[in-house]
């Protein structure tokens, strides 16, 4: 395989006296799903927060697609930004605006398209993600849980990302409802030859889509396949991937 197309390298993050990751490394191949996972408390969307920019670790180094991103003007910066989108829980959509308003919201920042074509791209993200042709009209106190996050996976990918990161995708929605997500999330990542970064809980996510899977322990990752973690004898490993829910995934 080629350069990662994220790299990290001795990352430390810490606020006050707790230090949450320490020495931690990962890197990130083009075109896979990554799933990150780990204990309460270990840092998942820390670290999904200090690549993308949000959190300023105390040490270590971050590139993104050969970019060191502590390195970066702003200008520098923001024009990174638009290689990738960002799916936050809920859908983190603005409540003010509609959904096809909300999906413009990139476009807005960082293109100068004209007005008729950035309603006409919304149109194709919102179809995109399988909501209705009438939702994009809709504010999203008018959706569901699910449609929520759809329309908020359609803002991730107004700019075309190469990189999609996710944070607990499924998280709140019904089996059906998160079978329904993981299946859209690989369609999209095969169809648009996306990165994918996902934070998550859901060990049927993890069955389902992910290529590898990074687990947070001890403050760094242990990665590998699936199956690299069935074997694994850590404890917490073990605890995770064999527990009663990991055995059920498993079996599904």
């Amino acid at each position: 395989m080629g350069e990662p197309i994220i790299r990290v390298r001795g990352l430390k993050t810490r606020f006050g006296r707790q230090v949450v990751h320490d020495g931690l490394n990962l890197d990130v191949e083009g075109g896979e799903v990554l799933g990150i996972v780990g204990g309460s408390g270990t840092g998942k969307s820390v670290l999904l927060r200090c690549i993308i920019g949000l959190i300023t670790p105390a040490a270590g180094r971050i590139e993104v697609l050969g970019r060191d991103t502590f390195a970066l003007d702003r200008a520098e910066a923001q024009a990174l930004r638009t290689h990738w989108g960002v799916l936050f829980q809920d859908g983190a959509l603005f409540s003010s605006l509609t959904v096809a308003e909300n999906v413009q919201v990139p476009m807005r920042e960082h293109t100068k398209l004209e007005p008729r074509l950035r309603a006409e791209l919304a149109r194709i993200k919102i179809n995109l993600v399988g909501l209705p042709s009438d939702a994009g009209a809709k504010y999203p106190s008018e959706l569901s849980g699910g449609m929520r996050k759809r329309a908020g996976l359609a803002r991730a990918l107004a700019l075309d990302p190469e990189i999609v990161f996710l944070d607990e995708p499924t998280a709140g929605l019904d089996p059906i409802g998160a079978s329904d997500f993981d299946s859209l999330i690989r369609n999209l990542q095969q169809s648009l030859g996306l990165t994918v970064f996902m934070v998550t809980h859901d060990l049927d996510s993890l069955h389902a889509i992910c290529d590898r899977i990074a687990v947070l322990i001890d403050k760094q990752t242990v990665v590998g396949t699936l199956q690299d973690h069935l074997a694994n004898p850590h404890p917490w490993l073990q605890a995770y991937f064999h527990g009663p829910r990991g055995r059920a995934a498993l079996a599904s």
